[in-house]
């Protein structure tokens, strides 16, 4: 039997040389995956700065979030009521907003992290701190700024 320096051809891959099967060829949506997944770690950083910057801001401003209710009542909780509401409400606006800025920008971030894990152990404390204005009997997590 005589050996030839190229492998035997398929027909197909002979009489249709231009057509190349799906599975050879990327698509669209794993050309944006792959895309995607090179800067995902970069992306939430920046969509959780976004919305603390968000929150932030609106803390600042009186009556401004839904959520100054039960954030002051917390931030009185956890301080044993030696902070002040007019003050405890445009500290934790400005560590949010602080927090947001150091996210989206990605400079100083050990700090703004070990700061964020600090609000975020705050933010789960008030789940066991106020039960009765985070929960409702029968019906789960209250959405803050909702009245029923």
């Amino acid at each position: 039997m005589l050996q030839t320096s190229h492998p035997r051809r398929l027909l197909r891959d002979r009489l249709l040389p231009a057509v190349r099967t799906p599975s050879a060829r990327r698509t669209a949506t794993q050309r944006v995956a792959e895309h995607y997944r090179a800067r995902s770690t970069a992306v939430l950083r920046i969509s959780v700065g976004v919305l603390y910057c968000w929150f932030g801001v609106l803390k600042l401003f009186p009556a401004g979030s839904p959520a100054e209710e039960i954030a002051a009542a917390a931030m009185t909780k956890l301080t044993g009521g030696q902070l002040p509401t007019t003050v405890s409400m445009p500290l934790l606006g400005t560590a949010e907003t602080l927090i947001g800025v150091a996210l989206v920008t990605g400079l100083l971030l050990r700090p703004a992290l070990m700061l964020f894990f600090g609000h975020m152990t705050g933010v789960f404390a008030t789940l066991a701190l106020l039960p009765g204005q985070m929960w409702q009997l029968g019906r789960g997590l209250r959405l803050p700024g909702r009245r029923s």
